[in-house]
């Protein structure tokens, strides 16, 4: 007769084995199912990294330049085009900055609302896109940027605005305004620093909270 012992771990041992098997072919299911999809995603995120990168070193860039603030609409190339580099207003900063990481906003949002045009903001009168304007107006990257990229939570919490993320403001006299979150704090480390330009150029700034923010956005 067998000992107590091994007629406790024969039984055991009989159960394991098709456990093992089972357990393997759950992870080998697994991992043929999901995982391009994990590679893809992963893909995916280095790619978002790799942006956000560049569209800070670009933005920190733009602060280098000299440049009048003006806005006046002008017959622009398409695509591409740009106003002239001494000039320019808020919303060129965040054109010119994406245009260094190989994305032309110019053409990204005149492309949607030559094809969505019902779903842009009508303030201006116009029948259809204009690729000359379209881009520099705030209202418009904030519908793109909902459209394309993540709309983000508008909060009080300085911790939830992370670098390489856009944010919109009200200015006084309902003046929209748009920025980019840099990877810099405040001399206090308790508010990430702006680029933006307001009136006086490019400017890296503290002024996340000095304004009603009316979006956050990531994009791409």
């Amino acid at each position: 007769m067998d000992s107590p012992k091994e007629s406790c771990a024969n039984p055991c041992s009989a159960k394991l084995i098709p456990m093992k098997i089972i357990s393997f072919s759950l992870a080998l299911f697994f991992l043929i199912c999901f995982s391009p999809a994990i590679i893809v995603q992963a893909g995916r995120n280095k790619v978002s990294e790799d942006i956000s990168g560049g569209l800070i070193r670009a933005a920190l860039e733009r602060t280098t330049y000299l440049v009048r603030y003006d806005g006046s609409y002008r017959q622009l190339a398409y695509p591409g085009g740009d106003v002239p580099g001494d000039i320019g207003v808020c919303t060129d900063v965040v054109i010119r900055s994406y245009r260094k990481v190989g994305i032309d906003l110019q053409k990204e949002v005149h492309e949607d609302m030559r094809k969505n045009f019902f779903l842009y903001p009508k303030k201006w009168g116009l029948a259809g896109p204009d690729k000359n304007i379209d881009h520099r107006r705030v209202p418009n990257l904030q519908v793109f940027f909902r459209r394309h990229g993540k709309e983000l939570p508008v909060t009080k919490d300085s911790q939830d605005y992370k670098a390489g993320e856009l944010v919109t403001w009200m200015l006084p006299g309902n003046l929209p305004h748009i920025g980019i979150v840099i990877d810099r704090k405040t001399t206090d480390d308790q508010r990430p620093l702006i680029v933006h330009n307001i009136g006086r150029g490019p400017k890296l700034e503290d002024m996340l909270f000095q304004y009603p923010i009316t979006g956050h956005y990531r994009f791409p």
